[in-house]
């Protein structure tokens, strides 16, 4: 049993650690998308909470004036660009992905 002791009081202190670490961290846009649903949902019980947040997380970002997501206007600009520069193969993966990044 004192054996014991100190491996569950290390184990007890790793969580806690692990704990506190993960509380630093900022939540991910799905976590946050996720806590501002829940919150526009506040005050339903069951599935009428369940309904509201599903639909909440469903919703597409609002599109532009031309119907189109921002990230939609982004894909256009970084698929003209790199025809002009007439990139190819892995140099066009990586150029859409930087570009799309940024």
């Amino acid at each position: 049993m004192k054996q014991l002791l100190p491996l569950v009081a290390a184990l007890g202190l790793t969580l806690s650690m692990g704990l506190v670490h993960a509380a630093d961290k900022e939540p991910t846009p799905q976590q946050a998308k996720m806590s501002a649903c829940s919150k526009e949902a506040k005050g339903k019980k069951g599935d009428e909470y369940k309904a509201a947040v599903k639909a909440c997380l469903s919703a597409d970002a609002p599109a532009a004036a031309d119907g189109k997501t921002a990230q939609q206007n982004k894909m256009v600009t970084c698929n003209a660009d790199a025809k002009t520069k007439a990139l190819k193969g892995d140099e066009r993966k990586k150029f859409m992905s930087e570009c799309l990044k940024g």
